[in-house]
């Protein structure tokens, strides 16, 4: 079992332990519809083993020009989860375009169960792409909701080529557990891309 030093108290710990950040599965899209981490299924763990969860996705590129997106399963078979969030991005053109910091009102949610929007439309040119993370905290609680922040950087030609940085936060408003998270394009596949799913203790 790997460990790392605690200089505090000289001891060694176990990883999954005292923030260790511990990989736990990687989804790589090729036209695929979607990107599903399923807790037990494929070694995929979003239970109680660890606090908060990070996925990182890296320059995930559509089929479609259209926006990235998450949702959250609470037990069912459907990626609905009651979700309440907050959505805000600035803006930066080649052309040195003026930059714009905006609430995007279009992209939060007041109780709703569709996909929660990471960023905005991305092109489809071989260039264009986003990457970025998302924190998930004790998704397994069926005590309190469950948080989480994204935080990503995207490269796209909407209103002329530019670079997207957005955040996005929320509640999943829900006391049951989040059992299963899934990433997609708002239209068309996920061309390409990879999404990594750590654990920290």
């Amino acid at each position: 079992m790997a460990t790392y030093q605690d200089s505090r108290y000289n001891i060694a710990l176990p990883s999954g332990s005292g923030g260790a950040i511990v990989p736990i599965k990687t989804l790589t899209a090729s036209s695929s519809d979607d990107l599903s981490f399923v807790n037990g299924s494929s070694d995929v763990v979003l239970d109680n083993t660890y606090r908060t969860y990070i996925f990182k996705f890296i320059n995930i590129h559509p089929s479609t020009k259209s926006a990235f997106t998450v949702n959250f399963r609470d037990g069912s078979s459907a990626y609905d989860a009651t979700k309440t969030t907050t959505f805000f991005t600035c803006h930066h053109g080649e052309d040195d375009s003026p930059t714009t910091l905006q609430y995007a009102a279009g992209s939060d949610m007041a109780q709703g169960t569709g996909f929660q929007n990471i960023n905005y439309e991305i092109d489809t040119d071989n260039d264009s792409n986003v990457s970025g993370e998302m924190y998930l905290f004790s998704p397994s609680s069926t005590t309190y909701v469950k948080h989480f922040m994204i935080e990503s950087s995207a490269t796209s030609d909407d209103g002329g080529d530019q670079i997207t940085r957005a955040f996005a936060a929320g509640i999943c408003n829900v006391t049951a557990a989040i059992d299963a998270v899934q990433f997609k394009m708002s239209s068309g596949t996920i061309d390409a891309g990879t999404i990594k799913l750590y654990g920290i203790a």
